[in-house]
């Protein structure tokens, strides 16, 4: 699922605040447990073996407590992953 009315910045990456990309996530989370799973976070981002790649990273990067799962309290620590993987740009206001 692409990335939905967010802007684009000049460097093409699309923008959005912490909320909008939290909302976002969240239509990952396909068993609506309010955690993303590893296979949650693939289906975020486009590709292949690539991709199975980023979402073990992403989950290693955001999941402060080792359970396997991004918890709503662990979203933030997801920001720079999505920054530096997922050509978004967060907006902290």
């Amino acid at each position: 699922m692409a990335i939905k009315s967010c802007r684009l910045s000049v460097d093409g990456k699309r923008v959005m605040s912490i909320e909008e990309f939290k909302r976002w996530l969240k239509t990952f989370d396909a068993d609506k447990d309010g955690k993303i799973s590893r296979e949650e976070l693939e289906d975020a981002m486009p590709g292949g073996w690539i991709t199975r790649w980023k979402g073990k990273r992403g989950i290693r990067s955001a999941d402060s407590d080792g359970n396997g799962f991004i918890e709503e309290s662990e979203i933030n620590n997801l920001v720079e992953f999505a920054q530096k993987y997922l050509g978004v740009k967060i907006l902290r206001l």
